[in-house]
């Protein structure tokens, strides 16, 4: 009789626990990254609250374990990283997508985009083969809040 009575508990235990560690591995679907230096600027926080829920209409936005840092695609195909180094001059390509001016860095499968003209800045990493640059027109209303330092992409005509 007294197995009959410890077995309903038996199994309430077991199905405890595996609530407990399914709730905890919930967790682990974070993203780690690590926060950039200036990543507790209140501009990055402003900007952060903007950012789309979607990217191409297919990359969903997922959790990130550090300040001022999202990820979007399972696995990540765009991550974005605010409070990273402003460039002031820089011998990488330089052009405008919506209203903002972006730095193009090509590193093989990755594209590393960095705003220029914008304090704090930004940086968006995209895996080319799952995302294209069209992900920088969707980040424009977040990141086009972020204050303008003075600096501007040049022609390459104006620089003689």
């Amino acid at each position: 009789m007294d197995t009959l009575r410890r077995r309903p508990r038996l199994i309430a235990s077991v199905l405890a626990a595996a609530a407990v560690v399914a709730g905890l591995s919930g967790c682990t679907n974070a993203v780690r990254m690590q926060p950039a230096p200036s990543a507790n600027a209140a501009a990055c926080a402003s900007a952060q609250v903007r950012l789309p829920a979607t990217l191409g209409g297919t990359l969903a936005l997922r959790n990130t374990s550090a300040q001022s840092t999202a990820a979007w695609g399972s696995p990540s195909a765009v991550v974005y990283h605010c409070g990273v180094a402003v460039p002031t001059v820089s011998d990488l390509p330089c052009f405008s997508k919506g209203s903002v001016d972006w730095l193009r860095d090509d590193r093989g499968k990755q594209v590393v985009y960095t705003t220029f003209g914008r304090a704090p800045a930004v940086q968006v990493v995209i895996d080319t083969s799952r995302a294209t640059s069209d992900a920088l027109q969707t980040l424009d209303a977040a990141v086009s809040t972020l204050p303008e330092d003075g600096h501007r992409c040049l022609d390459p005509q104006d620089v003689s």
